[in-house]
């Protein structure tokens, strides 16, 4: 999955595929796991005491899944998505990601698979307030190395068309609502067609109304094929997701599906041609 050069064609996504012809079973069946983590600890060693943040986690997560993860304070969520991220190493156990063991990775691989595999949205949008929408969505491309042209520019764009941005290219952060910052990080998290999108707390600095229709954009990524792993506090958000995850004290404490995970209006075919056809028309 990782390639040993670093040199690369920003306007080729390194990982791709279509769904608009296929169900969600049939992604199931054909495609590996995007996690898979095994007996997974963290600990962190404060002078004379060591903090167990996890105890041993294992989990398996499918290509189009949508999982929110759930827990109190000092469950080891937080801890669990900074590990996805690869923001951090375990203390022990593995974690592949794709095909590849992540756990055993330098730090030099893993800013590569950050930068290359990974969309990340944040609670506080953590856009740079120096830089317009367009060049905030740049950065991922940037940090793979990549020489920006004209074809990445409009690569970008696209992007912010898709999340309903177009009409704000040039504007910084600080001229934008909350939901339109969110939108621009959601559409930052795409422009490397991740294998995996980590969202942690989107919601959290926004209210309802601007809260639902972040997650209905979410619903209409993941019905277009990516993969979503959400941190929430919140039941009414982790009832969007097909799948919770309860952690407390360090493990899984429940891992049921959701029998009937809110839909989102307007999750149509267009959409999922639309997002399929940017995240290909680079070697088309």
């Amino acid at each position: 999955m990782c390639p040993e050069s670093v040199e690369y064609d920003c306007n080729v996504p390194p990982y791709r595929f279509s769904v608009s012809d296929l169900d969600y079973d049939a992604i199931v069946r054909i495609m590996p796991p995007v996690v898979r983590i095994q007996n997974l600890t963290k600990h962190y060693f404060l002078e004379s005491v060591t903090v167990r943040a996890l105890r041993g986690v294992s989990l398996t997560v499918e290509q189009g899944e949508f999982v929110a993860l759930m827990g109190p304070s000092g469950s080891g969520k937080s801890t669990l998505l900074n590990l996805l991220g690869c923001l951090d190493r375990p203390t022990s156990g593995a974690y592949v990601l794709g095909d590849d063991d992540v756990s055993r990775m330098d730090d030099d691989r893993l800013s590569e698979v950050r930068s290359r595999y990974l969309g990340f949205i944040f609670q506080s949008y953590n856009l740079l307030p120096q830089y317009t929408v367009v060049e905030n969505i740049e950065i991922p491309l940037l940090y793979q190395g990549c020489r920006l042209n004209e074809k990445s520019r409009q690569r970008c764009i696209q992007r912010a068309d898709l999340v309903g941005l177009g009409d704000r290219l040039e504007h910084r952060p600080m001229q934008l609502s909350g939901g339109q910052q969110q939108r621009g990080a959601i559409a930052r998290a795409l422009v490397n067609d991740p294998h995996l999108i980590l969202a942690d707390e989107p919601t959290g600095n926004l209210d309802s109304k601007t809260s639902d229709e972040i997650m209905q954009m979410l619903i209409r990524l993941n019905a277009a094929g990516k993969t979503i792993i959400m941190v929430t506090h919140e039941n009414d958000i982790a009832a969007w997701a097909k799948r919770v995850i309860r952690m407390r004290d360090g493990v899984i404490e429940i891992d049921e599906p959701n029998q009937q995970p809110r839909i989102a209006q307007g999750v149509s075919s267009a959409f999922v041609s639309a997002l399929n056809s940017l995240m290909s028309e680079a070697v088309r």
